[in-house]
């Protein structure tokens, strides 16, 4: 009995011991990987770690940030009345050119990596983040989703503008017609007398109306012709003009579409990096941020305020724009500063936000600045007429987006 008792209290022992080594096995890996993942669900201790420094480097780039894209959207608002900034001046164009390219790089080189980056993030979880490109989509659909919002934008500011051109010409047809009464000319009244031109099915036909009509129909200047000038003249010696004020309304109605959804793409970006910039506790990481973000900021808001100055809005308007645009890089970054010792950005909430947001902006940017600012200016007939004007803003285009891209080095 003793040796059945002795026997089991040995055997009692050794499983006791098996389970307390798979036990302290099984605390120690969770401890390990726990340690692995630390930075998921804390905020990571960045090198250079400074807080009183780095909150002196906030402020700076709050000021600095500032002051540039103040600077940056005023030029062109302001210049639009000095003659070497006016908006149809050289000057102006290649000016734009090289903040498309500015533009353009920020949406490639720096937006969609640090989209891609954010959402293929370890502590993300593995479904269905790692399973399926989401920065490429997300940015393919803001790209599509930016077409139609122009389209739509461009269809609703052509009619309202149409709708405001037949009121004026109603309103001068009929002041006209009140001044002819006034002045004695009466209608006629019998309805059977036919005014000189008028034809029998009722219409007007005008003397020379037709033979203008086939002469001038298909007549418009091809090629170089078409840079010499806009008007014909034709054999019956007056001047036709090929509808200028047409385009110029519409010209003036994209101008309105593009500013606004420009500062939609623009804005939305800024958030991000205002509050990436803002919850870092590391100077080494912000001090090289202040310059590119300046570089950047600077050259967003003058093709921003290019286009906002084309556009032709109203004072309130465009100081409203202007003002959101300079301020919400620096509120973001204040707001930033303000929830650094709370914010984790290597939470997966803070992840998907900046991933979908980064990635979301740099299709706008995209279309953009390939569609609206680039295609607009490069394929239109004041560039393809001036040889000059092309070879420096396609000079200036690839300088911007050069010197944006080489930015990534540092920032």
């Amino acid at each position: 009995m003793l040796f059945f008792e002795d026997l089991w209290q040995m055997l009692w022992f050794e499983g006791f011991q098996d389970q307390t080594r798979l036990l302290s096995e099984s605390i120690v890996r969770t401890v390990s990987e726990s340690m692995g993942n630390s930075s998921c669900s804390v905020s990571e201790l960045e090198l250079c770690r400074d807080d009183s420094a780095a909150l002196n480097f906030k402020l700076i780039a709050i000021a600095s940030i500032l002051t540039s894209g103040v600077f940056g959207i005023a030029i062109p608002l302001f210049g639009r009345h000095r003659r070497f900034l006016k908006t149809d001046g050289n000057l102006f164009v290649a000016t734009k050119a090289f903040a498309a390219g500015v533009i353009l790089a920020t949406a490639f080189v720096h937006m969609l990596p640090d989209g891609s980056k954010a959402l293929s993030d370890p502590c993300l979880p593995e479904f269905p983040w790692s399973k399926f490109p989401f920065s490429g989509f997300f940015a393919m659909m803001a790209s599509l989703l930016t077409l139609l919002v122009d389209f739509v934008g461009t269809q609703y500011y052509e009619r309202k503008q149409g709708q405001i051109r037949l009121k004026e010409e109603t309103n001068r047809v009929g002041s006209g017609l009140d001044h002819g009464l006034e002045a004695g000319i009466l209608p006629a009244a019998d309805s059977n007398v036919k005014v000189f031109g008028e034809e029998d099915g009722g219409g007007m036909h005008i003397v020379g109306m037709h033979a203008h009509a086939a002469q001038h129909r298909h007549s418009h200047p091809q090629g170089k012709e078409a840079c010499d000038g806009h008007v014909t003249l034709h054999d019956h010696a007056h001047g036709h003009s090929h509808g200028l004020d047409g385009d110029d309304d519409e010209s003036g109605v994209r101008h309105v579409v593009v500013s606004q959804i420009l500062e939609l793409g623009i804005v939305s970006h800024s958030v991000i990096i205002g509050l990436s910039l803002g919850v870092s506790h590391s100077p080494c990481t912000i001090r090289p941020l202040i310059a590119a973000l300046s570089f950047h900021q600077f050259f967003e808001g003058f093709a921003l305020g290019g286009c906002i100055s084309q556009a032709q809005f109203n004072t309130l308007s465009t100081s409203l724009m202007a003002v959101f645009f300079a301020a919400t890089t620096p509120v973001g970054i204040a707001i930033g500063a303000a929830i650094s010792s709370t914010y984790n950005p290597n939470s997966t909430g803070a992840l998907v936000a900046e991933g979908i947001l980064d990635s979301l902006s740099a299709g706008i940017l995209v279309y953009m600045a390939l569609v609206d600012l680039i295609a607009a200016d490069f394929l239109s007939k004041r560039m393809s007429c001036n040889f000059r004007l092309q070879i420096v803003s396609y000079c200036t285009l690839f300088l911007g987006a050069g010197l944006m891209s080489l930015l990534a080095l540092w920032a």
